[in-house]
């Protein structure tokens, strides 16, 4: 048969109105195929799993396969959801005989399908299926923690998903980073990058807007990762963001410009790391405040007894670095700040001002310090220099978007149909 597009002529509601009050004839006619309520389609329509009155269960593992059996028939639409409301994505022919499933369907889960169908007159059938998966006898589940913990957040905070199990394989990867969402109101762009093969981090292109709200969570339960991995359950993620503020420290000038919302509200003296304790150069997130934490050189690798050594309680510390860099009080070298580096390696400010910035910043702000001697912030092993990873080689650390043109991916559609002609 031929499958050619169907041609239908459209007249307009005005041609129908006859002058001289003819008849006329209703835009609403039921005698239109689109008025008709739907047919049943189900003698029409096949799929690759048990007939009606079956209770076996299919094998999660084989693509969800719809097929016509009519050649003046053709499949207009398929949706199938599970349990869950999860979405399985696939692609429809574009003659409308076929649709398969592109995403792997999860295991002991229960499905159902909406086919929607169309006869060579345009009349509108319906097929709706249901099946349950089969559960594999032995596997191995893949479960996912978000981080961190619920709450507010700086604009610079990072989501993170630690696995229970490392996934090295690049289509496994894909599977696994398709299920784990992370949504923003308001949306931006972001995307996950493989720290590790047990560690995602999630970021936006820049930081998270101020007062966003952020949600995190896995479509991976039940679904097939790898031969004999399964991916299981996750508790989903809600954090918000506050205002924006970024602490600029510059090394170069001795002054700490803290921005809020883009405007300056604060400018404050300090002292970075002096030579051979350079402080960090590049972005910083705010990891967590101590009200007073014991410093110590040795943990530095300084030898106790040195003219470097150190052992005594610092107020008001802002860490940064798990490594022990901090902004904190440091009345001791009051006199240099401003005018010279003399720190092991933290930002050094006066009491006031220390407490001050411990009492104005959150987890998740960001400290930036420009114009140091100092290394470069590395972007994972040290606390979360995410920001110091540029956007295409965050995006090259993606199993989703490595290798695809920048810019916003297309929402993943769980149906897909054939172009209009």
């Amino acid at each position: 048969m031929n499958h050619a597009p169907r041609i239908r002529t459209v007249v307009s509601c005005a041609t129908l109105v006859v002058a001289f009050g003819a008849a006329t004839t209703a835009c609403g006619s039921d005698s239109h195929p689109l008025a008709a309520k739907p047919y049943d389609a189900a003698g029409l329509i096949s799929f690759n799993g048990p007939v009606e009155g079956d209770s076996s269960k299919v094998d999660p593992d084989k693509p969800l396969e719809i097929t016509v059996n009519d050649d003046d028939e053709r499949i207009t639409d398929v949706t199938a959801t599970d349990a869950s409301g999860r979405y399985v994505a696939g692609e429809l022919a574009a003659d409308g005989t076929r649709w398969h499933s592109t995403s792997a369907l999860a295991a002991g889960t229960h499905y159902t399908v909406q086919v929607s169908t169309e006869d060579e007159d345009g009349a509108q059938g319906r097929k709706s299926i249901g099946f349950d998966t089969t559960t594999p006898k032995a596997k191995k589940t893949l479960g996912v923690t978000f981080g961190p913990d619920a709450g507010e957040y700086g604009v610079g905070q990072p989501v993170t998903a630690q696995l229970s199990a490392p996934v090295k394989d690049k289509a496994a990867r894909t599977i696994v980073e398709r299920a784990l969402r992370v949504d923003s109101t308001p949306a931006v762009e972001g995307a996950w990058h493989w720290v590790d093969d047990k560690t995602l981090h999630y970021r936006p292109k820049e930081y998270w807007p101020a007062h966003a709200t952020i949600q995190a969570h896995s479509n991976l339960m039940g679904v097939k990762v790898r031969e004999g991995l399964w991916g299981g359950d996750a508790k989903p993620l809600t954090l918000t963001t506050g205002d924006q503020l970024v602490a600029l420290t510059d090394a170069g000038t001795h002054v700490m410009t803290v921005y809020k919302n883009g405007a300056v509200i604060n400018k404050i003296p300090i002292t970075t790391g002096k030579p051979g304790f350079e402080t960090r150069n590049g972005v910083k997130v705010v990891l967590s405040k101590e009200y007073v934490v014991r410093m110590r050189g040795t943990t530095v690798g300084i030898a106790e007894g040195s003219a470097d050594s150190y052992d005594l309680p610092v107020y008001y510390a802002t860490r940064v670095t798990w490594s022990g860099e901090y902004v904190h009080a440091a009345p001791w070298s009051v006199g240099s700040q401003g005018y010279a580096n003399v720190s092991h390696g933290c930002t050094g400010m006066s009491t006031s001002n220390a407490a001050w910035f411990f009492n104005h910043v959150r987890v998740g702000d960001i400290v930036k310090v420009v114009n140091s001697n100092g290394a470069q912030m590395a972007a994972f092993d040290n606390g979360f220099g995410d920001w110091n990873v540029s956007w295409a080689n965050w995006r090259n650390g993606s199993a989703l978007m490595v290798g695809t043109p920048d810019g916003p991916p297309a929402a993943e559609k769980a149906r897909l149909r054939p172009e209009s002609v």
